[in-house]
């Protein structure tokens, strides 16, 4: 057979695909001392194993079958898959809203490549239709690739990029923005645009998905089409997460830009609204609030848009033991700004106070927030806290880390000056730092004990 059948196989697999004459995108039955497998034989990755054959079983998921195991093997058909969506013009509806979404790449936004197995950025905005036909229900779409890359990709500059074209829609009269974004940094950007997109008229969703599109289990298609209705229909006009609520398919939960966070490498529902409550649940018909105070939709074109940004900004988390060169190394490197991520809360042990007492006479602005996550920073209590103030540093109330790096950059890309900077830091935009957590805005389950496992019973599906 021709080369062209066997791509990327090699060694044992290769012998053994050719000894059977089965062909990369051939249907196979397999049989191995584990039982017989069937499915489609996969292009295999050039930068792995010569032991393995990859086939797609009925079930849409890759599994890898070890050569060792396998005693025969017979081609059943033969069709090789396209696995590129094309592009489709979205239709227009009379009297449904009209969304932008744009896209900048992400989990949302992908497809698997069987040159490297990886998962790369590949589907344009314009195929996310291609493959959920659905949203044409919901909304009018018009899309606009901005980036392609995964969201560790994402920084400051594609942050302000974000806001100016945002601002840019709404001055046309959009209905509601979606943006696809990949789920790592997604909190990171929903916290920067709540500060660079503000008093918008219409709603704002980032969303993504934990499991790419070409997985039976992705919850791409039911974000995007949660998503979708916030944007055209929901009444919040907020910058808001957009993703699975419980692990199963039943809802999404809106959460404000603020006060979200990824709290999961790989369920489906990851992100959790910290210190308070979700803002709403949402499905693909209807958008129900949960908390009453959000800031509701406008029928005007109004926005304040502020690209601001300082990249001169980090976060320094604390470890016992830490010693002043770790703060140091930061200042020497020009940093204007820091975020310590202190325990408790809000302390760092005393070999880092000659550090932050250079930091203070070289001007750099030192902020505390807490590696509980939940709670407040409270400097008063203990002697540590009351001599970190001392030297400068400035609790942050219950400001999550991520959102306070990305609010000192975006404070300090518009002023340097010290009791400027502190003003804005501790003025709030929109409940990045609140009054109080809610009685319910602190839930943290411990599975195995008697009362968590007959909830869990009771809740679980």
């Amino acid at each position: 057979m021709n080369a062209d059948f066997f791509q990327g196989y090699k060694g044992e697999a290769l012998e053994l695909l050719k000894k059977y004459n089965v062909r990369v995108w051939g249907q196979a039955e397999i049989d191995t001392t584990r039982g017989q497998f069937k499915g489609t034989v996969l292009p295999r990755s050039e930068n792995d194993d010569n032991k393995h054959i990859v086939v797609k079983v009925i079930t849409g998921y890759n599994i890898g079958v070890d050569v060792s195991t396998i005693t025969k093997m017979k081609e059943t058909g033969y069709k090789k898959a396209n696995y590129a969506i094309p592009e489709k013009e979205f239709p227009t509806t009379p009297n449904l809203p009209n969304v932008k979404l744009f896209g900048t790449g992400g989990t949302i936004a992908s497809r698997l490549d069987y040159r490297t197995g990886a998962v790369i950025p590949a589907f344009s905005p314009g195929e996310l239709y291609g493959a959920v036909p659905e949203l044409a229900d919901i909304c009018n779409l018009n899309t606009e690739k901005v980036f392609a890359v995964f969201s560790e990709n994402m920084g400051p500059s594609q942050y302000m990029a974000l806001a100016k074209a945002i601002g840019k829609e709404i001055e046309k009269g959009i209905d509601g923005i979606v943006i696809g974004h990949g789920t790592d940094t997604l909190h990171h950007t929903a916290a920067a645009l709540t500060f660079m997109v503000q008093n918008s008229p219409v709603p704002i969703v980032l969303v993504g998905s934990q499991r790419s599109s070409d997985r039976p289990s992705s919850d791409a298609a039911l974000n995007l089409m949660h998503a979708m209705n916030a944007a055209g229909n929901g009444d919040i006009a907020e910058v808001m997460i957009c993703m699975f609520g419980p692990t199963s398919d039943d809802y999404g939960l809106l959460h404000k830009g603020t006060r979200v966070r990824k709290m999961h490498s790989s369920y489906r529902s990851t992100f959790r609204t910290i210190g308070d409550t979700p803002l709403a649940m949402v499905n693909r018909y209807s958008v129900t609030p949960i908390k009453k105070d959000y800031k509701p939709r406008r029928k005007d074109k109004n926005v304040q848009i502020l690209p601001f940004f300082e990249t001169k900004v980090a976060m320094l988390y604390y470890w016992p033991g830490i010693q002043p060169d770790a703060l140091d190394s930061l200042i020497d490197s020009g940093y204007k700004g820091i975020i310590i991520i202190g325990t408790g809360l809000g302390h760092v042990n005393k070999e880092l106070y000659p550090a932050i007492e250079r930091a203070k006479e070289k001007g750099v602005m030192l902020f505390m927030t807490l590696q509980t996550l939940w709670g407040y920073v409270n400097m008063f209590v203990y002697d540590t806290g009351r001599d970190l103030m001392a030297k400068g540093i400035i609790p942050l109330g219950n400001m999550l880390p991520e959102v306070a790096w990305v609010k000192l950059g975006w404070v300090m890309g518009q002023t340097t000056d010290p009791e400027k900077v502190k003003e804005m830091m501790l003025t709030p935009i929109n409940d990045e730092i609140t009054e109080r957590e809610p009685y319910n805005g602190y839930i943290v389950l411990q599975g195995g004990v008697p009362e968590v496992e007959e909830f869990i019973k009771k809740v679980r599906k």
